[in-house]
């Protein structure tokens, strides 16, 4: 496909569609973009004439979306692309985290192979901006972060992508600061640590040093926390002052924060308010039987929140299809946002942010300037693509296709 053209009868949203003050539906129309150098340059309606100067790809009146964002994956723990492998039961983080080291060691394919096979599902079902978590121990070195780097190298024309220096089996473990200290000046731009109480055993000096790292080497944070209740607000109420302290607002993730759905919707709405005038974001991978953050509270108040998949058939968990829309739509079945208006909305939790409407049913995305990374589905609206998880047709990074399905 040329660098320029245009994308012909897409399916946009306009409107709501109400009757007695109540939305009962969405309006939509078709529209050509011009793509340009990555970018829509332009939108025109329907019965506006493209010419015949450019070359034309028709979109048939499929629903065109902004492409999705995947915020937390592990591309290096992945078995995508070997056959099957059994889950082998664990008692906890620190032997599963030596299950996995073993079986990763002597795993016939690359780290490069799995993690550009599990690129491609992910590839397949949307996502077009990848976080990764890498894990830095001793005995793998920068390892996995060499082989993965390799993967999201090769893939540099499809996604965009960033790395976390993931320090799984503890950040206070022997030599592992001084790795995560390489990873940093190699390719990781985030630095990332897991429940400093119970794998760390001493939460001040594990976020004190996660701090540092950050700081010392101008890098995000993305911290794994499932230690749940108390345990865990306490750990994010720290976080959130040593953040502020180190004047790192906006630049800090808590990743699951198990914690935050265990606590009373009173201490919820206090942390909320803690997580906000710190920046700090919240990713979940919504688990199922586990209790979440409140997203629609913390939404509500103001914290940024995001949706990922987080393991995809590895050591640690047999599931998982890579399927981040899939993941989006159970916030509808957690929180029961069953109407038009919180299904189009649920969206945002997948695109950085991005709608088609907002919630007053003024058009939002696209916007000629905006990045022609895109996603056509087999939709009429937005609401029906989250609620029905609508088949991807096409995805588009850069206004170049990178998948498409012929079925």
């Amino acid at each position: 496909m040329s660098r320029t053209y245009w994308l012909t009868n897409a399916r946009l949203e306009t409107g709501y569609i109400k009757e007695n003050d109540r939305v009962t539906g969405t309006k939509t129309e078709l529209f050509h973009l011009l793509i340009e150098d990555g970018r829509i340059e332009k939108i025109i309606k329907e019965a506006e004439s493209v010419g015949n100067d450019l070359p034309v790809l028709d979109a048939t009146g499929l629903l065109l979306l902004p492409s999705f964002i995947e915020k937390h994956v592990h591309l290096d723990k992945t078995y995508m692309g070997e056959n099957w492998r059994a889950c082998i039961p664990a008692s906890g983080v620190i032997e599963r985290c030596e299950i996995e080291k073993n079986i990763l060691a002597s795993i016939p394919s690359s780290t490069q192979q799995r993690a550009e096979a599990l690129l491609d599902v992910l590839l397949s079902y949307g996502s077009t901006y990848v976080r990764t978590h890498v894990d830095i121990y001793p005995e793998a070195g920068l390892h996995n972060l060499e082989g993965v780097g390799l993967a999201l190298e090769t893939y540099s024309n499809r996604l965009s992508s960033e790395i976390v220096a993931f320090a799984q089996h503890g950040l206070l473990r022997s030599g592992t600061v001084k790795l995560v200290r390489e990873a940093l000046r190699n390719g990781a731009g985030i630095v990332g640590a897991v429940d400093p109480a119970t794998v760390d055993n001493n939460i001040e000096a594990s976020l004190v040093q996660l701090l540092d790292l950050a700081v010392e080497g101008n890098a995000d944070i993305d911290l794994h926390l499932h230690d749940p209740g108390h345990l865990g607000t306490f750990t994010m109420k720290r976080l959130a002052y040593l953040t502020k302290q180190a004047g790192w607002e906006g630049r800090v993730a808590v990743s699951h924060a198990f914690g935050l759905g265990d606590v009373s919707k009173e201490e919820a709405i206090e942390m909320a308010g803690i997580l906000r005038e710190a920046g700090i974001s919240i990713v979940t991978s919504l688990p199922i039987g586990r209790n979440i953050p409140p997203v629609n509270l913390l939404t509500e108040c103001g914290v940024e929140v995001s949706v990922g998949n987080d393991n995809i058939y590895d050591s640690w968990w047999p599931t998982g299809n890579g399927d981040v829309l899939e993941r989006a739509g159970r916030l509808l079945e957690r929180f029961r946002w069953t109407d038009e208006v919180s299904l189009g909305q649920t969206l945002k939790y997948i695109t950085g942010g991005k709608t088609l409407l907002d919630k007053e049913g003024n058009q939002l995305w696209p916007k000629a300037g905006d990045a022609a990374s895109m996603v056509l589905v087999e939709a009429s609206c937005t609401a029906e693509a989250v609620a029905r998880r609508a088949k991807r047709k096409t995805v588009i990074y850069k206004g170049n296709i990178v998948f498409e399905s012929l079925h």
